[in-house]
């Protein structure tokens, strides 16, 4: 049975202002409408893309989006920052309307878009399940037959009786995702915010979502922890610039997002200046590089890291952590250097028939010699690692993300 119908949606902001910016617009727009006309600002948006700048502070950040969503469904939304996931969720949610199209939706929905979403401040944990409890049409009736299992999922006991603001954005994700969980919606729906939980509670929440559909609900779920995404979800949904560019299964949508990331390999960065660099007070990237740029399994990974420092410290810890396209870890690695002239270098080798081919991103971190943190930079580089020459004793893909060169012996 079909609970969710998006028909043609678009999403049209304007940049750096509230409503269309002037009385002007507003009244161009209101007098269009009565006249049966179609909104003239429509005609001038562009793209919504972050790395260009265009003629007009009109942006789509919802493009012709059209997809369907039956009962039981577990469906995963994946795509870049800025690709339209959240937006859509906020629709979807009812917190703001389309510019155009129709959504039609058959049940009671429950979401968890943002740390806090729903609740109120000055309210206590106790008082905000009643609330939230409320405003999903529950009686009181069935909110206290499921009190005791909220909190107890939520693990926030000792503190039920205080006010949220007081909270940390864990303990509030916490407590906002098992309410949301628990108070038996027939479409939940679920943003990245439970990224802020930690490792234990992120997989009792991916438990709990599986229950939940399961039980016959819906579940919509964006994140770009890939592996739960393929872990979970029946169907997944791949956007990209506010359009919808993939929808089918789960798998087929992380393999169309892998293969689409793959032409987005950036294996090298560079600042010719500290100005233009990224960094803090302490320390500013200079440059990191991948060598060689075109990489197979067989070859050995060069990589070269340069730091302008601006401390007292003459020792540095450099690490790095290598992350799989699912946003897990491969593995990691570290070394002290001394910096020489106020520019630090370093470089690290990584051996042939290691790494199994698929694209990579590497996380850097720099502490002192008494490890206090002096930076931490995400996917500061990208890399892809290719099978030359796929060995016809493979049968299929070799999956993870490490296929060390083994010795192998018959009898």
């Amino acid at each position: 049975m079909q609970v969710l119908k998006v028909e043609n949606v678009y999403k049209q902001y304007e940049l750096g202002q509230v409503s269309t910016g002037t009385m002007a617009h507003d009244f161009n727009r209101w007098l269009h409408k009565i006249r049966g006309k179609e909104d003239p600002y429509l005609k001038i948006t562009e793209k919504n893309t972050r790395d260009e700048n265009g003629g007009s502070n009109f942006v789509w950040a919802l493009d012709d989006i059209s997809f369907e969503v039956n009962q039981g469904d577990v469906v995963g939304i994946i795509g870049s920052n800025g690709a339209g996931k959240s937006t859509l969720l906020k629709i979807l949610s009812k917190v703001t309307s389309p510019t155009k199209g129709n959504i039609k939706i058959k049940g009671r929905i429950a979401s968890l878009l943002e740390v806090g979403t729903g609740f109120h401040p000055d309210l206590s944990g106790r008082e905000n399940i009643f609330l939230n409890g409320a405003i999903l049409g529950m009686t009181k009736k069935e909110i206290l037959a499921k009190f005791d299992e909220i909190v107890a999922f939520s693990g926030v006991d000792k503190y039920i009786d205080t006010p949220v603001k007081r909270y940390s954005s864990g303990m509030y994700v916490r407590l906002a995702f098992s309410v949301a969980a628990h108070l038996e919606p027939e479409i939940l729906i679920v943003d990245e915010v439970l990224a802020v939980g930690d490792a234990e509670f992120q997989k009792k929440c991916l438990g709990k979502m599986k229950e939940v559909s399961q039980q016959g609900r819906t579940v919509i779920f964006v994140s770009h922890n890939l592996v739960a995404v393929k872990s979970l979800c029946t169907k997944g949904i791949v956007m990209d610039q506010g359009k919808l560019v993939f929808s089918g299964s789960a798998d087929e949508a992380v393999e169309n997002y892998m293969n689409a990331n793959a032409s987005k390999v950036h294996p090298s960065t560079a600042f010719s200046s500290p100005e233009d660099a990224i960094g803090n007070e302490f320390i500013k990237i200079k440059s990191v590089s991948v060598q060689p740029e075109k990489l197979f399994i067989s070859d050995a990974i060069q990589l070269d890291f340069s730091f302008w420092n601006y401390t007292d410290e003459l020792k540095f810890n450099v690490a790095f952590d290598v992350i799989d396209v699912f946003g897990e870890v491969v593995f990691g690695s570290g070394h002290e250097f001394t910096s020489i002239n106020n520019v630090g270098c370093a470089s690290c080798l990584i051996p042939s028939n290691l790494m199994n081919d698929g694209i990579y991103s590497i996380h850097v971190y720099v502490h002192t010699a008494g490890m206090r943190k002096l930076c931490d930079f995400m996917d500061i580089v990208s890399f892809e690692v290719c099978d030359k020459e796929r060995n016809h004793a493979y049968y299929g893909k070799i999956n993870g993300a490490v296929r060390p060169k083994l010795t192998w012996k018959e009898g």
